[in-house]
């Protein structure tokens, strides 16, 4: 047998012998880990951002699409301020990705070892493994995409057009939940117009996704239109900070540290010269290699393209399952043995980092040192008491006609959903779409002022005095802590808020 032929998955077994029952069970498993940890620690700042917009249902927010915000306004009436709850959605995206991605490998013409392996490895790979942690769109962004990779190697496979109808809807939903997967669509235009898989532009079932496509996302292009496309100008001019702050280094690094798992970067790579490879299927390595390189040419994150890799770990496990055959057994067993070990030594040390697995002792401890996410989710309900402190030992008069005033979207969530314990009033913010929720009517004659520096303040408002600070009884260094940690009481506002509002809103 040629190495050629070892790159081609068989057209003559579709659906190899065996059930799909173990792939239910790792995708299971992984899911209740993840709710089993979800309840330690507390919420987010971008959480806080997605519940408090939630609150506010639209068809478009500033920094992102509906669809996270809707389906937090959901969990939010289900289960209340519930951490495990209203991650929820997240832990049930990732558990599907971790499904469709060991039937990839079967669809593929995987076996039982190629679809078990491909589970695994997706699970245990950072990038799926941190989206279970927290709702954000990252997790349904990865959903998608996976969902439309699947239906493109069935499409493939099985040479059936219609598959085109669940391509277009879930590039629809993709366009509802993060605008970056526009950049993935590209390589599936890519992939019809530089393969065999031009033959279907002549099929009314591919337009016919494009108009499911089109028709999804038409409520938030609507929305973007009405607002001056505020989204585009976020994307740039966060984009902007990325690079300006170094976010964006270490873009092709991570593709193997984090987007996948470390020990399975063989196995994702031979997926992707499988793909190449292989002519029936070569449609996908362009779905790969164009957003790769239009992402790393544009300077974009390294997450933006970790939503590809379950399908190169899935073609990698066939093609790594078809090089195991070619052993003897023996040799099998210990390879075998050795590549499910080494994914797990490498996934288990990238769960104490990234999942919350404790909340005391020196494993707490490792993981904070290390993850910035699990930081950025300490000291908001601490916040939140010193707030409604300094609120209640203000003169009467006061209390009786005071704002908050708040610097960033963490401390504009942390006031509006947990303050409502104190009986705070809503936060007022110019940063992303609280600056389209506006201003108060009638000028607040005194400001509680968060997230800004004496400076700030003292160039906003009048008679500022420093009131307290922000921080947490752990003593983690966190954004909040280290940067803006002063909470001031001040007088009124020295312009009218109307002229503040005309300058537009702040991004962050």
């Amino acid at each position: 047998m040629h190495s050629r032929d070892l790159l081609k998955p068989p057209m003559t077994n579709p659906n190899p012998p065996g059930g799909i029952a173990p792939l239910f069970v790792i995708a299971g498993f992984f899911g209740l880990v993840h709710m089993l940890t979800n309840g330690l620690y507390g919420f987010h700042r971008d959480e806080l951002q997605f519940l408090n917009d939630a609150q506010h249902l639209d068809w478009g927010f500033v920094p992102y699409p509906p669809l996270t915000p809707a389906l937090e306004h959901l969990g939010f009436q289900m289960f209340g301020l519930s951490l495990v709850g209203l991650r929820l959605f997240s832990v049930a995206a990732q558990t599907v990705v971790i499904l469709v991605s060991g039937l990839m490998a079967r669809d593929l013409g995987g076996g039982r070892l190629a679809q078990i392996f491909t589970a695994v490895a997706v699970g245990l790979s950072p990038a799926p493994m941190g989206n279970a942690t927290m709702f954000q769109y990252s997790s349904f962004d990865m959903l998608w995409w996976v969902l439309i990779a699947w239906s493109t190697v069935r499409l493939l496979r099985d040479d059936d057009p219609r598959w085109w109808v669940a391509i277009g809807l879930f590039a629809g939903l993709g366009l509802q939940t993060k605008y970056s997967i526009a950049f993935e669509l590209v390589g599936v235009l890519a992939g019809v117009l530089f393969t065999d898989a031009r033959q279907y532009l002549a099929s009314r079932w591919l337009w016919a996704g494009v108009v499911i496509a089109l028709l999804v996302f038409a409520p938030n292009l609507l929305w973007l239109a009405r607002h001056d496309f505020i989204s585009y100008h976020f994307l740039q001019g966060i984009h902007a900070r990325d690079v300006n702050e170094g976010r964006a280094d270490g873009f092709l690094r991570d593709q193997f540290l984090i987007n996948a798992n470390l020990f399975a970067a063989p196995v994702w790579v031979a997926g992707l010269f499988g793909y190449i490879r292989a002519r029936r299927y070569r449609m996908l390595a362009w779905m790969y290699v164009t957003p790769l390189l239009l992402f790393m040419l544009m300077q974009g994150r390294f997450y933006y393209v970790s939503a590809t890799y379950p399908m190169l770990l899935a073609m990698g496990s066939v093609v790594g399952e078809r090089q195991l055959c070619r052993l003897r057994p023996a040799w099998r067993a210990v390879t075998s043995a050795l590549m499910f070990s080494g994914v797990a030594i490498v996934g288990v040390y990238a769960a104490l980092i990234i999942m919350p697995m404790t909340t005391s002792g020196p494993l707490r401890d490792f993981a904070l040192k290390r993850n910035n996410d699990l930081r950025e989710r300490v000291g908001w309900n601490e916040l939140v008491t010193r707030v409604a402190g300094i609120r209640d030992a203000l003169p009467a008069e006061q209390k009786a006609d005071l704002a908050i005033v708040v610097g960033n979207y963490g401390e504009q969530g942390a006031i509006a959903l947990l303050g409502k314990a104190y009986d705070l009033p809503p936060p007022i913010t110019a940063v992303n779409s609280g600056w389209l929720r506006g201003y108060p009517k009638t000028p607040p004659r005194t400001v509680i002022v968060l997230g800004s520096s004496r400076e700030r303040a003292d160039e906003l408002f009048v008679d500022c005095r420093l009131a307290g600070h922000s921080g947490n009884t752990w003593g983690v260094i966190n954004e909040e802590s280290r940067d803006h940690s002063d909470i001031f009481v001040c007088g009124p506002l020295r312009k009218p808020w109307s002229e503040l509002w005309s300058r537009g809103p702040e991004f962050g």
